[in-house]
């Protein structure tokens, strides 16, 4: 499995995991395999960041079927984060190894009270509340750290 940093430390890419990290600096991390490209987007540029994250995608070679699974994942986790979060975000794409890592951060927080964001899904009949669920099922990992200065969710894609 390759090695993916996590928020604050390493996790294997088919690692899922999440935890309260005080002091979360996600643009600070180091990369792997080259600079990250990045996107700022507020609710109306969400379809802007979709396309960012698929063309992005698309030019590491990943196939057709597989961005289809990443769009889904990263509409789910952006959305959440403009509106749950203060209503602005910052997408970062890069590749780890064999894998595309998703990093979004917005300025909101909220106590990860126990419970693993995601793990639970959603009703029979739910409206909402299953977009963590879906990006946790669509993704090799994901993490979520959260603090005094936001929330990151980070998920990585097998190329």
């Amino acid at each position: 499995m390759t090695q993916v940093e996590g928020a604050g430390g390493a996790r294997l890419a088919g690692g899922r995991r999440s935890r309260v990290n005080e002091d979360s600096r996600p643009h600070e991390r180091p990369l792997h395999d080259g600079a990250a490209e990045q996107i700022a987007f507020g609710l109306p540029g969400l379809p802007g960041a979709r396309n960012f994250a698929a063309a992005y995608a698309h030019r590491q070679g990943m196939p057709d079927d597989r961005v289809g699974e990443l769009l889904l994942a990263v509409n789910e986790v952006a959305t959440n984060a403009v509106t749950h979060g203060n209503g602005r975000a910052t997408m970062r794409v890069w590749c780890a190894g064999d894998h595309l890592v998703v990093e979004v951060h917005d300025e909101g927080h909220w106590p990860l009270d126990g419970a693993t964001p995601g793990a639970t899904p959603p009703g029979p009949y739910a409206t909402s509340g299953m977009g963590l669920w879906v990006a946790r099922r669509l993704s090799s990992g994901i993490d979520f750290a959260t603090g005094a200065s936001g929330t990151t969710v980070t998920m990585s894609f097998k190329v």
